[in-house]
């Protein structure tokens, strides 16, 4: 019998998440039946979405929600060999029974040069997000200037990687000179640090004087208010996220974006990527075949050790990683 560890919900977060919201726990497993497998938790994920989906999703009391990359070390399913590896939705555990259907093999063509880990990031949903969220919702076109917030995270660092891939200008901002830094590395034609400059209306201005065909927004908030107003006539909006806003108590106040939206005549669009859940396949292979050519470069910052798992969370959320944010178990 196998003794899992387990990250719970203890407590609805109220602000800013803490340490004390999780308790760790430990659960027995039972003896697998069959068709079922036995799952190893290798890496875990902390995503922002995590903040707002716990509130909706989970009550208090439940495995906090999250995805891993997991060996399988038994199985009793044919159709599963022990030793592979899987990306599955099970949430902040180190062990898991699952029967198949709820996990998805990495790719036969995964080089072996390239961390699993990938799975959970640029080869993984917030590349996703980043695909269709510019491809489906933006639709960007060569020659467009593309503006990205949290552009150094997870999905931010794809999305200015797939528009210059598609031939656009972009314009990334991010919250520190390291940050900046790296995107320029990465092949960013702009890049400032939000945190710092005297004025961001001046800042957007400076970086595209003619404004902006196309906005993927992470962050909403003041900077969303202020970016609408930046965009060019007919220009497209992708709201992926609003990390500025999730961790409020109180709803922020506006300014309000009817005005912008109407004179310019603008398109914006929520999304959740799992819209697209059945095509990921042919998303996962073309990110995976860029990040081969070496056309998309990939940052990752790794915690070390299954009891850091808050830990991360917290830091993911304040902004500590460049990249992907990934627990190493």
């Amino acid at each position: 019998m196998v003794t899992a560890k387990v990250w719970v919900l203890k407590k609805h977060f109220e602000g800013f998440p803490k340490p004390s919201d999780f308790d760790l726990k430990e659960i027995e497993l039972p003896d697998l039946k069959d068709g079922e497998l036995l799952l190893e938790s290798v890496f875990l994920s902390v995503d922002p979405y995590m903040r707002p989906f716990s509130r909706r999703y989970m009550k208090e009391g439940d495995i906090m929600m999250g995805t891993q990359v997991a060996r399988i070390v038994e199985s009793k399913n044919p159709a599963f060999t022990v030793g592979a590896f899987v990306v599955a939705r099970s949430g902040w555990r180190t062990h898991f029974i699952s029967a198949g259907k709820d996990v998805r093999v990495l790719p036969s063509n995964w080089p072996v040069s390239f961390p699993r880990s990938l799975a959970l990031g640029t080869v993984g949903m917030p590349g996703l997000a980043a695909y269709f969220g510019l491809l489906e919702v933006c639709k960007i076109k060569p020659g467009e200037t593309v503006l990205v917030n949290a552009a150094a995270g997870a999905v931010g660092s794809v999305v200015g990687q797939l528009a210059k891939i598609g031939g656009c200008k972009v314009v990334g901002s991010a919250g520190s000179h390291e940050k900046v830094a790296y995107l320029k590395k990465i092949g960013f034609d702009e890049a400032f640090n939000y945190k710092t400059v005297t004025s961001l209306d001046e800042a957007l201005r400076k970086a595209s004087p003619g404004g902006y065909d196309c906005f993927f927004d992470n962050v909403g908030g003041e900077f969303a208010s202020i970016a609408i107003n930046h965009m060019k006539k007919h220009g497209r909006i992708a709201v992926c996220g609003a990390i500025s806003q999730y961790n409020d108590s109180m709803p922020q106040e506006g300014p309000y974006m009817q005005v912008p939206m109407i004179f310019k005549e603008l398109q914006m669009e929520g999304f959740i990527v799992t819209r697209w859940n059945n095509r990921w396949d042919d998303g996962l292979n073309a990110l995976l075949s860029w990040v081969v050519e070496g056309k998309m470069k990939y940052h990752e910052e790794i915690t070390e050790g299954f009891e850091n798992m808050p830990m991360a969370f917290i830091g993911m959320l304040k902004g500590e990683n460049i990249g992907k944010a990934i627990v190493k178990v």
